[in-house]
C-alpha cells in the first residue's frame, strides 16, 4: 500500500481585488512602499521681452531772436520815468488819474524798459464788432509801431470777430513764441443790456491770463465806453497801448540778459 505524502503543495487562495471606494468618496491611498505622487511643476511662460524705452526729447522753446551777444542795449536811449501814457480827456472833464513820475532813491537798482521796436515783431489782435472805431485804432497802432522802428514785414495783424475773442487769439499768438509782445485793440459800448458787462470783464481778464500764462506782454487796447462818441474820442490811445506793449517787451528783454549776465 502505497503512502501518500501529506505534504502537498497549497496554492494560496485567490485574493479578491479591493474594494472601490464610492462615488465622491475619499482616494485610494498608495500601496505601501510606492513612491508619492509628485506633482508637475506649474507652467511659468517666459517674461516678455523688455520694451526699449527711449525718453521724448523735451521741447526746444526759440527765444527771442531780438538779443546779440554782449550787451544789446548799449547806445540806447535811458528809460524816463515821468513818461505818462495817460492823456487829458478831450472834453475838458476831470479824470481820476494822478499825474507824476516815479523817483527811486539812490542806491537802489533800476530795471526799466524802453518802448523801442528795434529787432522786434509784434502781433496785434483786432476786434471787427465796432470797426468804424477798431480800424482807425488799428491804423494809429500801425503808425505807431512804425515810428517806434518795428519794421513793417515783423508785423502780424489777426482780426477776430468781436472783443469776446480777443484773448483766445492773443493767447495762441503768444503760444508761436515769435513776438516780443501783444496789443489786442477793441471797443465795448454800454448798452441797455448787462452783455456789455460780461464781455468786458471776461475780455480783460482773458487777456491778461494770456500776458500771465505765456510770459509774453498783451497790451490791453480795449476802450470800454458809454457811448460812441467816447470810443471816437479815444481812438488816438491805441499809440499809447503800443507803447505799453514795447515797454514791457524791452523791460522783458533787460530782465534776461541781466539774469544771464
Amino acid at each position: 500500500m502505497t503512502e501518500i505524502d501529506d505534504e502537498q503543495p497549497r496554492v494560496p487562495p485567490l485574493s479578491s481585488p479591493p474594494a472601490q471606494p464610492p462615488l465622491g468618496g475619499p482616494p485610494t491611498p498608495p500601496a505601501l512602499g510606492d513612491p508619492p505622487a509628485t506633482p508637475d511643476p506649474p507652467q511659468v511662460s517666459p517674461p516678455p521681452e523688455q520694451l526699449q524705452v527711449t525718453p521724448a526729447e523735451p521741447p526746444q522753446v526759440s527765444e527771442d531772436t531780438d538779443e546779440s551777444p554782449g550787451d544789446p542795449f548799449e547806445g540806447w536811449p535811458a528809460s524816463e520815468s515821468a513818461a505818462v501814457i495817460e492823456e487829458s480827456p478831450v472834453d475838458g472833464s476831470s479824470v481820476e488819474h494822478v499825474r507824476g513820475e516815479v523817483d527811486v532813491p539812490d542806491g537802489f537798482t533800476v530795471l526799466e524798459g524802453t518802448p523801442l521796436g528795434n529787432r522786434r515783431s509784434v502781433g496785434i489782435v483786432v476786434s471787427r464788432f465796432n470797426g468804424g472805431v477798431t480800424n482807425r485804432m488799428l491804423r494809429v497802432a500801425l503808425d505807431a509801431l512804425l515810428e517806434a522802428g518795428v519794421a513793417q514785414e515783423a508785423i502780424t495783424v489777426m482780426p477776430v470777430p468781436g472783443a469776446f475773442e480777443l484773448p483766445l487769439a492773443a493767447m495762441a499768438l503768444a503760444k508761436t513764441r515769435r513776438y516780443a509782445c501783444i496789443v489786442a485793440l477793441g471797443a465795448v459800448v454800454r448798452g441797455e443790456t448787462p452783455h456789455f458787462d460780461f464781455v468786458a470783464q471776461e475780455c480783460a481778464s482773458g487777456l491778461q491770463l494770456a500776458g500771465i500764462e505765456t510770459g509774453v506782454p498783451v497790451s490791453f487796447g480795449v476802450l470800454t465806453v458809454d457811448t460812441v462818441e467816447q470810443a471816437e474820442a479815444r481812438i488816438p490811445k491805441a499809440a499809447d497801448f503800443v507803447r505799453s506793449a514795447l515797454e514791457m517787451a524791452d523791460l522783458f528783454a533787460r530782465l534776461r540778459a541781466s539774469a544771464r549776465g
